[in-house]
């Protein structure tokens, strides 16, 4: 059984990865791609740091355009889920809340200021 309970990131990610995947070409081309992508790039991050804790594995996840960066942030989370779950408790926890955060901060969470489109005055 992992240290943690990671239903709650599992949960967040495919949301968010899902939401991402139904925007309209127009609206991720506004920055929700790049919300996305940069979202996925930490949560990249994060999941070598869990899973090589001694350091020396940096690699950043290439852009693979506006039509992959849902998935590309499913992946990702999907990688920090299993790294928690052989990763000591102390790390696996303090992980679990930073990867947490990150989601629940970001701008294409119903709790971060959704991207919206543009009105005129």
């Amino acid at each position: 059984m992992p240290p943690v309970d990671t239903r709650p990131l599992n949960d967040a990610v495919e949301r968010l990865a899902d939401r991402l995947r139904a925007l309209p070409q127009s609206t991720l081309r506004r920055g929700a791609a790049a919300e996305g992508l940069a979202l996925a790039r930490e949560l990249a991050l994060l999941a070598q740091r869990v899973e090589f804790p001694e350091g020396g594995m940096s690699r950043v996840l290439p852009d693979a355009g506006l039509f992959a960066v849902g998935d590309q942030l499913a992946v990702a989370g999907h990688d920090v889920v299993a790294a928690l779950e052989t990763a000591p408790g102390a790390l696996a926890e303090s992980a679990l809340r930073e990867a947490l955060q990150l989601l629940e901060s970001s701008a294409l969470s119903s709790r971060g200021a959704a991207p919206r489109r543009a009105t005129g005055a």
